[in-house]
């Protein structure tokens, strides 16, 4: 009758188990997957091209768009035509050197991208830029 010290029987363990980790990995993932496209943000616009090299600025960016049907947005928040103009005043008021960023639909006729940026400038908007798509310009 004797003690058995056969063995790890009565031992710890000495490996992780790693499918609880994998499994909660893999539900991550698949959240990442679908919800990656729904966080793109900005306002759809077909945007002209231009061969210029992008511009760097590290300040937060005021973009003012033009969508084909005619929508007029300040970053992603639409305003009519009249509500646009009293927005303006009141960014530059608040902030007098904001340069603000001009982005129109490449369909959309020179006039309407012309009465835009007229808008800006008529609310003391001093620093006006045109967004483009890099790329080679159609003629």
């Amino acid at each position: 009758m004797g003690m058995s010290s056969g063995g790890d029987r009565g031992g710890m363990m000495a490996e992780i188990n790693v499918t609880p980790f994998v499994d909660v990995m893999l539900v991550l993932l698949i959240i990442f997957m679908v919800t990656a496209p729904m966080m793109v943000q900005g306002v759809d616009i077909e945007l002209p091209k231009s061969e210029s090299p992008p511009l760097v600025s590290e300040e937060e960016q005021l973009v003012l768009s033009l969508t084909a049907d005619g929508k007029y947005f300040i970053n992603e928040s639409e305003f009519t035509f009249e509500e646009l103009q009293v927005k303006l005043r009141a960014i530059r008021e608040a902030n007098p050197d904001q340069a603000i960023f001009v982005k129109a639909d490449g369909a959309l006729p020179y006039e309407k991208v012309i009465r835009m940026m007229s808008v800006a400038q008529a609310a003391g908007i001093g620093k006006v830029g045109l967004v483009t798509q890099p790329g080679a310009a159609s003629e």
